[in-house]
């Protein structure tokens, strides 16, 4: 896929000024953003983000679990799902039996915003990136991972029940790998863990 975003004036490895980088957001995918440096998007409008740590996150892109776009910023990792999603996690987490367990999953949802990675996958070290960028022109609501009843519409639709789930997964595995290594380094884990 090729993105059109007018050429850096800057240096070639630098990503799009400002505010070529929010007008590529307005026009080509009908996402509002803030500011101008960095510039942000507005959660809960067009969609919501599950954030995970990063190892989590490329756990869960290895599972066979449909995904919207996913983007990196430092060690987080953030799931578009649709809109409203993120009032739904909580719910889920505990529906799933995930509730009682401290698994740094979260969602930014109506009246956040996130950091707008560049289309093009440059910037700064550290800075947003697209692992799996949003398609100019589509509407983000249907292909995003939404809960409308459990399972899918279709077949093969994404389903949020399945990515929530599968995400949990991912950072209970996390949390578990950092627990089992802090106490072989002697280090007093933040929770009580039971190992099987």
């Amino acid at each position: 896929m090729v993105l059109t975003v007018p050429p850096p004036r800057s240096s070639p490895d630098a990503g799009p000024g400002p505010a070529a980088l929010a007008r590529w957001y307005e026009r080509k995918l009908g996402w509002a953003t803030e500011g101008r440096a960095p510039v942000r998007l507005l959660t809960g409008l067009r969609f919501d983000v599950l954030e995970l740590p990063a190892e989590a996150g490329h756990a869960l892109l290895r599972r066979p679990v449909r995904t919207g776009p996913v983007l990196l910023s430092g060690g987080r990792m953030g799931l578009l799902v649709a809109a409203g999603g993120a009032d739904e996690l909580p719910g889920l987490l505990d529906w799933l039996e995930w509730g009682p367990i401290a698994l740094d999953l979260t969602a930014v949802g109506a009246g956040g915003r996130i950091t707008a990675p560049s289309p093009r996958g440059a910037g700064s070290p550290g800075a947003a990136v697209w692992l799996r960028p949003p398609e100019p022109r589509h509407t983000p609501g249907p292909a995003l991972p939404a809960l409308a009843g459990f399972g899918s519409s279709g077949g093969d639709a994404p389903d949020l029940v399945r990515l929530v789930d599968a995400a949990a997964t991912e950072c209970h595995r996390v949390r578990l790998s950092r627990a089992r290594a802090g106490l072989r380094n002697g280090s007093p884990a933040d929770q009580p863990l039971a190992f099987s």
